[in-house]
């Protein structure tokens, strides 16, 4: 399992969900480095709050664009499962 899917909150309380294969690095990426999304650039400190291996970067981007299209509470919920 090489792929991760993640969600951070932002300091504006919004989520954002990406993948990675280092999710430690790209969460120091998305609050300090030129290499963050443009999303959390601007929205910074941002925290991880959820994390889920996939087998394959092709899994882990169905994966987070599953997640990408849930509501809010529906992210709350599978964040505290």
């Amino acid at each position: 399992m090489s792929y991760f899917v993640y969600i951070l909150e932002c300091s504006d309380n919004t989520f954002y969900t990406g993948i990675a294969k280092d999710v430690s690095k790209r969460l120091e990426e998305h609050n300090s480095s030129t290499k963050g999304a443009k999303y959390t650039k601007v929205r910074r400190p941002v925290k991880l709050l959820y994390k889920e291996a996939a087998a394959d970067r092709s899994s882990a981007a169905k994966r987070e664009y599953a997640i990408k299209k849930l509501r809010r509470a529906e992210k709350i919920e599978l964040i505290n499962s």
